[in-house]
């Protein structure tokens, strides 16, 4: 592999992808600035949780400490899970790259050292997850003294680079997680010859046979053995009927020096730079059919290796810079700018200030931003759906199992990835809820004698379902299905995996549904996640039913078949038990009027209606939007991260911009860690990505079949612009504001389609409200001063 010293400035300006057809008629948004893009500190991590900095591929990804004098990297790969197709198991910690720098030392007693469950956890009851302790980030307490140390993340090219200067050398570190490569990239260079000496090592969290050889290390092992046991409601606690095999390659490239293989480490002598590829994965297979195990990863890992060690440093960052760009770059927001002195503050002491109540819109765009970086990160064509921690995670018995909750959490991740321009994101959750229809549908026949299937409110990766059953969590979880189509207008995948899996859900409730004596359907014995009774006609199940035949219904007019089930669904959906409002002003919860107004648990289960639903909406019944509001305001805007985030959306979709501001800012004054993870506590990356979502609403909304612009835009930001958000219908939106009111917006079409235009409150569109655009047609909205009361119009459900 060619190695150079001296990076190509010109390899690193990639070009930002233009997705408007005419240039000319786009809003002006230049790409972010640099400190308006970056995550940046002075000093090393100390925690894995609230300091560490997250690179990922989808299924690759990694934790970066940043010691001076050992590199700690943390790393995962997204199918290390154990569990089958009864049990949800969990995700696994897959292990810990070392360097030790300025000292050829062995680590004595590293492996007993570093964490977790890797010491003989098989069957351990009581979860073992302590971080690297401090003192370890320095192989050599005798070292020289550290200069201008930088630890920084830059999410708009996905690389993170450290530098700082010890003596007369300054020493520069460059990590990334190449989609394109499928290896992880670490560069460790110096302006000095011979700069680095020193000794690499990995550490597996399962046990693993590590060994060295030549310049490469690899970890091979098998998940046998392993099972979650924390708070386990299954009678088995031995073993899993399916056990995957997994293996990690990491190649050690030189420039200058040498470097040596022994006791199952790499040692480095006087070397001028190193480049080190990492690269994992397991025999996981998406097929049932195939027992949901392929061929041993071996030989696809050494592939990706050998490939990416034939092209320089320079390429392999290119590629990555221009693959993410193309992501990432789509969408921008500002709504204010951050005095520059302040914008040049190391983040945790931009956060510090924010907590402590100064303003700062710069980082709350940031925020938004890196909920994008981590969807990219965790959640690419190819591979597994985002979890309760994206891609990260350090433990073998993590919190909640890391797995797939669908009761809010894993909607939530991708509530927002559509409308913030990343539709390619979406495909994993789609693939991996198709994939496990067989084995839903058995144990949902089993348990209730149906057709069709449901799912627990825990869920892995083999179809394996635990918890209690939650009967609306499947229906759920088909909205987005639903929404995704929405936003795309892609009918081969309507096809092919959002419509039979809602026909499935279709035909479960048509079977489970409960007919009382005047006709009225109702789910028999439901709950509402995660309180109350279990009983019949639960909103939660009522909205999410409703929301699912709407949805089919929909489907099966666009695809043009199933005109008898269509008939039937229209049926069943006119006869379920709609929303009530209760003896209090209050939207029912329960189908019985109990709800408390001091109850102010973090679910908002009969808020689905309202967001992710479009059920209930100021402009089509602003009663039941009244007794929303009573219900939210019962619940106040305090509780875990991924609830004020949920809060944010449904107060944007009541048009209360300053609401979901103040708890946006709620949020972020005391739910976000210095490294901008969203904790529940602890954390849960459902929190950042339900962030912007929220930011989403409050910009554009377009669920009620309008394209509303700027629906709830707050007090605070009273100027600003967005670029790239999308719409349902297939549209790309850009917007402009001043002083509060909307002064321009262009919309671009992505495909065919009949659009109908909203205006903010008091404005009106200066042209026509109904318009046809072609696919790659831009048409220029403008706006004047409203002079008569807006009507409403009723929907033709």
């Amino acid at each position: 592999m060619k190695i150079q010293r001296i990076w190509s400035k010109a390899l690193l300006c990639v070009a930002i992808l233009c997705l408007m057809a005419s240039p000319t008629a786009k809003i002006s948004a230049a790409a972010p600035a640099t400190n308006a893009s970056v995550l940046w500190y002075k000093a090393p991590a100390a925690t894995w949780e609230q300091q560490a900095l997250p690179i990922g591929n989808g299924s690759l990804g990694g934790m970066i400490f940043g010691g001076i004098d050992r590199e700690h990297v943390q790393f995962n790969e997204d199918t290390l899970w154990i569990g089958d197709e009864r049990d949800t198991g969990s995700y696994q910690a897959f292990g810990d790259l070392f360097v030790d720098l300025a000292d050829t030392r062995e680590p004595a007693g590293l492996e007993e050292s570093i964490r977790r469950d890797s010491s003989d956890q098989r069957d351990a009851d009581t979860a073992v997850d302590e971080e690297v302790p401090s003192s370890q980030l320095r192989a050599d307490p005798q070292s020289q003294p550290t200069e201008s140390y930088r630890r920084a993340l830059d999410i708009s090219r996905g690389v993170h680079e450290i530098r700082y200067t010890q003596g007369d050398t300054t020493f520069t570190r460059t990590y990334f997680s190449s989609y394109p490569a499928q290896v992880m990239v670490l560069r460790f260079a110096a302006d000095k010859p011979e700069a680095y000496t020193g000794r690499i090592s990995l550490t597996d969290a399962h046990q693993g046979i590590v060994t060295a050889h030549e310049n490469k290390l690899t970890v091979t092992g098998s998940l046998a053995g392993y099972v979650y046991s924390e708070k386990n409601p299954t009678d088995r606690k031995d073993s899993y009927g399916i056990v995957l095999n997994y293996e990690a390659q990491l190649m050690v490239l030189a420039e200058g020096g040498t470097i040596e293989a022994s006791n199952g480490g790499i040692s480095f002598t006087k070397c001028d730079n190193l480049i080190l590829l990492l690269a994992a994965g397991t025999d996981y297979l998406n097929r049932r059919d195939k027992g949901w195990k392929g061929e041993h990863p071996h030989a696809r890992i050494a592939t990706h290796l050998a490939a990416a060690a034939e092209k320089s440093f320079d390429q392999l960052l290119a590629e990555h810079v221009q693959d993410h760009r193309n992501l990432f770059h789509r969408c921008s927001v500002d709504w204010g700018s951050t005095p520059e002195p302040i914008r040049q503050l190391p983040t945790d002491a931009r956060l510090k200030r924010y907590k402590e109540g100064e303003d700062d819109p710069d980082l709350e765009e940031l925020v938004f931003q890196y909920a994008r970086y981590l969807m990219i990160g965790s959640s690419r064509p190819g591979n597994l759906p985002a979890n309760l921690q994206g891609l990260w995670n350090n433990s073998n018995q993590p919190p909640w199992r890391s797995d797939y909750h669908t009761d809010v959490n894993v909607q939530m991740n991708y509530w927002f990835v559509d409308a913030a321009n990343l539709s390619e994101c979406f495909e994993p959750l789609a693939d991996w809820f198709y994939s496990i229809r067989d084995v839903r549908r058995d144990e949902t026949t089993a348990a209730f004698g149906t057709r069709g299937w449901i799912t627990h409110a825990e869920n892995g990766i083999f179809g394996g379902s635990t918890w209690k059953w939650s009967k609306g969590d499947a229906a759920w979880v088909a909205q987005n299905l639903w929404d995704h189509y929405a936003f795309t207008r892609d009918e081969h995948y309507l096809s092919e995996r959002a419509y039979p899996i809602m026909k499935d859900l279709c035909e479960f409730w048509e079977d489970h549904l409960k007919k009382l004596p005047d006709g009225t359907l109702v789910s028999p014995d439901g709950f509402s996640p995660e309180h109350g009774p279990q009983e019949d006609g639960v909103s939660f199940d009522q909205q999410l039913v409703w929301d699912l035949f709407t949805n089919f219904i929909e489907a099966s007019e666009i695809l043009d078949t199933d005109e008898p089930f269509r008939e039937k669904a229209a049926s069943m959906r006119g006869r379920l038990l709609g929303p009530r409002i209760g003896s209090w002003g209050q939207l029912q919860e329960w189908m019985v009027d109990r709800d408390d107004p001091k109850d102010e648990h973090r679910h908002l289960s009969h808020m689905i209606a309202v967001y992710p639903g479009r059920q209930i909406s100021p402009i089509t019944t602003p009663e039941l939007a009244e007794a929303a509001k009573v219900s939210m305001n019962a619940r106040n805007d305090t509780s875990t991260g991924w609830s004020r985030a949920w809060k944010i959306s449904i107060w944007a979709r009541l048009h209360d911009g300053n609401r979901s501001y103040r708890i946006l800012r709620s949020m972020l004054r005391s739910m976000i860690y210095d490294n901008l993870f969203n904790t529940h506590p602890p954390f849960q990356i459902d929190g950042n990505f339900g962030y912007a979502a929220g930011v989403c609403e409050m910009l554009l909304q377009s669920h009620m079949g309008q394209v509303h612009l700027l629906p709830a835009l707050p007090d605070a930001w009273p100027n600003g612009s967005a670029r790239g958000l999308r719409a349902r219908g297939g549209l790309e939106v850009d917007l402009q504001w001043h002083d509060g009111r909307a002064t321009r917006a262009v919309l671009n079409a992505t495909v065919d389609g009949c659009h109908t235009l909203r205006a903010p409150e008091g404005q009106e569109i200066d042209g026509p409200v109904k318009i046809e655009l072609k696919a790659g047609q831009v048409h220029e909205v403008k706006f004047k001063t409203r002079l008569e009361p807006e009507s409403h119009h009723l929907p033709e459900w």
